[in-house]
């Protein structure tokens, strides 16, 4: 685990520091310098790109990594990467081409509820392929165990920029069809720069000669496209959904309390950006006790941070939401059901990096796309219903059934279990931390109570895990800070 604790450690520090830049653009520029609508419309045009983006980049980042470290000679190797740059193509000019001929249909329907979304299909499809091509080369750069640089572009690169055109925004320099356009461009340059950096790691050279495999690895990439979309659709779709069925305010609404609840989530992206390749090279050498520890230390590691994230989030809400505009207070249960689903994804540890990059990724993609099917029922039935509160909660129950079956599946084709005796005694803290400080309340200002309330539980929270040493990996990470 110490090279996954190094970069882990460099990639948290830059999703934390992307996260705050993230906080201060969704928390206070978004909802006080441009109105709720536009707000909204923003989100649906991201959330339509996201879902749009494992579509267009054809499964090749998941196929780099998996394939990768199979080839041992230039040749071979430099044709496997030259098929990886061209085969998003395979589907990106078909799309371009439908998204012409179709245009005012595909708007139509996007603005069913909200007629102001329907001129930005587009910028939709931009932003898509900008991100998918992101990923293949952010993939590029991971498969020689460099993720840090492309950490950054992901996580801080583009929310510098909306935080800078927010502000342009605001003293009417520019207006706000500037800033969609420039939003686009944002996407875009990422894609370039992460395209320059991973080619400075090794330069494609022009090999047309197919790889060993080659029916294999595309095969392998198609099915990762329904793998990949499920996924997305889990995160993104209720999104989406509510501009179908109520006004577009409500999309900011959510996307704040969901922005606050992913919160929980920064750890595992932090930390997955290094296992998933460290997890393909031990599928590949099969070093199942490896694999086994790998699994057990990194959702022990992840539920410790996620679930004590979780607790200062949910005891801190009632300050949190006091420092914004009174109309996003509707989110507060979003946070909960949606944060709730974050601390089981810690649980799961690189259960994904170990499904996709073994020989069942087939069985768990079927599994994918059943359950991204049954989210969209859930919300179909529940955003008329419940309105904000049904699309969290259809997305709770998403995430929780696709993790239970993720979890039985490796059970049963490994023979492993995330869980140990250390996950009890972890629960069991998380449970006293908040018994402790429920009824704690400050009678200062918002923020002086969030960061003082805030402070004793980690100090609380902290002192316990060092004092017993219920992670060897933590408690390490703690004795050499407190050393220094």
């Amino acid at each position: 685990m110490g090279i996954v604790f190094k970069q882990s450690l460099q990639n948290t520090v830059i999703t934390y520091l992307g996260f705050g830049i993230g906080a201060l653009n969704v928390l206070f520029l978004y909802t006080n310098f441009m109105s709720d609508a536009y707000y909204g419309l923003v989100n649906v045009i991201l959330s339509a790109a996201t879902i749009l983006m494992p579509i267009l980049a054809f499964g090749v980042p998941n196929a780099l990594v998996k394939f990768y470290s199979g080839f041992t000679d230039e040749k071979t190797t430099d044709g496997f990467l030259m098929l990886m740059l061209l085969l998003p193509l395979a589907l990106i000019l078909p799309v371009a081409l439908l998204s012409f001929l179709a245009y005012d249909a595909i708007g139509s329907f996007l603005a069913t509820e909200n007629p102001m979304v329907k001129g930005y299909v587009w910028y939709i499809f931009f932003i898509g392929m900008a991100m998918a091509y992101f990923e293949v080369f952010y993939a590029w750069a991971r498969i020689r165990m460099k993720s840090v640089f492309g950490n950054f572009l992901k996580e801080i690169f583009c929310r510098i920029g909306q935080t800078v055109l927010l502000v342009l925004l605001y003293h009417t320099i520019i207006d706000i069809d500037i800033f969609l356009m420039a939003l686009v461009g944002l996407f875009v340059a990422r894609m370039l720069i992460m395209k320059f950096y991973a080619y400075r790691l090794r330069m494609p050279k022009l090999r047309f000669t197919l790889p060993p495999k080659t029916g294999v690895i595309v095969k392998y990439s198609a099915l990762i496209i329904l793998g990949g979309s499920a996924a997305v659709i889990l995160l993104e779709v209720d999104k989406v959904m509510i501009n179908q069925f109520i006004a577009i305010e409500n999309v900011a609404y959510y996307s704040v309390a969901g922005f606050m609840a992913v919160a929980v989530a920064v750890p595992i992206r932090a930390m997955h950006q290094i296992t998933y390749p460290l997890t393909a090279k031990l599928l590949n050498e099969k070093d199942q006790m490896g694999l086994r520890q790998l699994y057990q230390k990194s959702s022990l590691t992840l539920f410790i941070i996620s679930g004590m994230l979780f607790v200062l989030l949910l005891l801190n809400l009632d300050d949190i939401y006091k420092l914004l505009p009174e109309n996003y207070g509707l989110g507060m249960q979003i946070v909960f059901w949606i944060g709730l689903a974050k601390v089981f994804d810690a649980l799961m540890g690189n259960s994904n990096s170990i499904l996709y990059n073994s020989d069942y990724y087939r069985a768990i993609l079927l599994m994918g796309v059943g359950l991204a099917v049954v989210t969209i029922l859930l919300n179909l039935w529940l955003i008329p219903t419940y309105g904000l509160n049904g699309a969290a909660i259809a997305s709770f129950s998403a995430f929780t059934i696709y993790n239970i079956v993720k979890l039985l599946y490796i059970k049963t084709k490994f023979g492993m279990s995330p869980f140990s005796s250390e996950t009890l005694k972890v629960v069991f803290l998380l449970a006293v931390t908040v018994a402790i400080f429920y009824y704690v309340q400050f009678p200062f200002h918002a923020l002086l109570n969030i960061i003082l309330k805030s402070a004793l539980m980690v100090a609380l929270y902290v002192g316990i895990l060092y004092r017993f040493k219920i992670s060897e990996d933590v408690f390490g990470l703690l004795r050499r800070f407190l050393r220094k």
